[in-house]
């Protein structure tokens, strides 16, 4: 069975920084995902993956742009420590909802990145962004999506 729409995709992958090879994700969970521009894979690489049978594989180049987004100086944010209780620590995650520039609500996930006495810095960036990404991927599996699924635009 080959890739098209509305069908359930489970891909093995792994994620590289393009400048230097280094391994950024090595998807040591696969990843399943329902195909046809829903919005759960990067538009290049599901592109790529139209018509694909199992045991293809795909390797692309992926501009930040196309991937994780541009590296943005505006969601680093500092805070009084005082926001925050004593077990605030570098490297811990949290999400927050902020309102975007037309008053929509939005999820932003920030890192921790620095603890002082005085502020806690906040970078709002997912962790690959403004990073050139190579994408492997070799196609495990290939299913007919059910209705609830195409329903929901969503694999499960």
């Amino acid at each position: 069975m080959n890739i098209q729409k509305n069908r359930v995709v489970t891909l093995s992958y792994q994620l590289f920084d393009a400048s230097d090879r280094q391994p950024l994700d090595t998807g040591d969970e696969p990843l399943v995902y329902l195909h046809g521009g829903y919005g759960d894979l990067f538009e290049k690489v599901e592109n790529a993956l139209e018509n694909k049978e199992i045991g293809d594989e795909v390797t692309l180049v992926l501009s930040a742009k196309e991937s994780f987004g541009e590296y943005d100086e505006s969601l680093i944010v500092t805070q009084p420590r005082s926001d925050f209780d004593e077990h605030i620590h570098v490297g811990e995650q949290f999400e927050e909802i902020v309102e975007d520039e037309v008053g929509e609500d939005e999820s932003v996930l920030y890192l921790v990145t620095e603890v002082t006495k005085e502020h806690v810095v906040l970078d709002g960036n997912h962790p690959f962004a403004g990073k050139e990404i190579l994408f492997h991927a070799i196609v495990a599996d290939v299913r007919e999506a059910s209705n609830e699924e195409i329903k929901e635009q969503y694999a499960r």
